[in-house]
């Protein structure tokens, strides 16, 4: 099964710890947001980075799948 590229952005800004639980991922700003963009392997995946997103109590703005 093929990865999927993503893009997630998060309301606010991410400290530095809370960036590095997220590796997988490039993390950029914007303003207001934070964006996280990267691979995806499979629904299970995607699933435990959207548990991630919630255990640091950051709130999901959008998340989209980007063409390749």
């Amino acid at each position: 099964m093929a990865s999927t590229r993503y893009e997630l952005r998060v309301q606010g800004r991410l400290s530095p710890d809370v960036s590095q639980d997220f590796e997988e991922f490039d993390v950029t700003e914007a303003p207001a947001e934070t964006v996280l963009l990267g691979e995806v392997v499979d629904g299970a995946h995607l699933h435990g980075v959207l548990a991630r997103l919630e255990s640091f109590g950051l709130q999901l703005v959008s998340l989209r799948a980007m063409p390749r």
